[in-house]
């Protein structure tokens, strides 16, 4: 990525995952990089769609769950990605019409769709900040965040399919202690993961070649196992059902998944801070 002036320009030669995760979903914000990319994945993992719909469905379910079993009225959702119908805040202010959102991401062709981000109903907010979840700082003490939620009350961190993008070198551990150290008691963790722990090695050796399509774009993938995906709960209390995959977590009555017997999609959960 380059900057003209304030104007970040979308760097088209390579692929990029929010690109490729609109293209998974259905939507129309990518280019053809992107779309090559993806086509490689899903010609490695079939249900790679079912998965990122299965992930976008969690974020709903556990958003909802939130509100209104919960009562949280505020959250971060870092790496927001692309716009998609319905957003989070959609999802918390159509039950709750005062919930508040901040959005995060770094992907400079988020910040061309942000607009979609921000229409609030009257009685609640949403913001948006360009930031690097690298630096949890650089999000906690923004004038937008700071502006749109309170932190010595609870907010819901959600950071779902981010952290598989960010590399044991980075430290994916302490950036999100970073961020929930700052977060008020009562806050929730929710978080989704792609893993290679799936009960399959044929599966799992799949999901190494798609580590490798990735990387030959410019991306770090970093598929964890279960143990290390529980361990981003450590010290927090999680709420029923616990880490299991995302289709899995409270599926809707009378609704049935995409993905067959034996695929997976991605683990997750959702933990609220003591």
């Amino acid at each position: 990525m380059t900057d003209q002036g304030n104007n970040p320009v979308i760097d088209t030669s390579k692929p990029h995952s929010a690109r490729m995760y609109d293209y998974y979903l259905g939507g129309k914000t990518h280019y053809e990089v992107d779309v090559q990319a993806a086509e490689a994945v899903i010609a490695t993992v079939p249900f790679a769609g079912a998965m990122a719909r299965a992930n976008r469905d969690f974020m709903i379910r556990a958003t909802r769950t939130l509100v209104e079993d919960y009562g949280i009225r505020q959250f971060l959702d870092i790496g927001s990605g692309i716009p998609t119908q319905p957003n989070l805040h959609q999802v918390a202010q159509g039950i709750a019409p005062e919930s508040r959102v901040v959005y995060t991401d770094n992907d400079p062709i988020v910040l061309q769709y942000a607009e979609a981000l921000l229409h609030s109903t009257p009685e609640g907010r949403t913001a948006y900040l360009q930031a690097d979840a690298s630096k949890p700082e650089t999000i906690l003490d923004s004038g937008e965040l700071r502006s749109t939620l309170d932190l010595d009350r609870p907010v819901a961190l959600s950071v779902n399919a981010l952290f598989h993008f960010v590399p044991d070198e980075w430290g994916p551990y302490e950036i999100l202690d970073g961020l929930m150290s700052r977060l008020a008691p009562g806050s929730f963790l929710c978080l989704s993961h792609a893993t290679t722990d799936v009960g399959d090695p044929e599966l799992a050796a799949l999901g190494r070649r798609v580590e490798e399509i990735y990387s030959r774009g410019g991306t770090t993938l970093r598929l964890r196992d279960s143990a290390e995906i529980a361990r981003f709960f450590r010290g927090l209390e999680l709420i029923d059902p616990g880490i299991t995959m995302a289709h899995h977590w409270r599926p809707d009555a009378g609704t049935e998944t995409e993905l067959k017997d034996g695929e997976p999609s991605m683990f997750a959960g959702v933990a609220r801070k003591p």
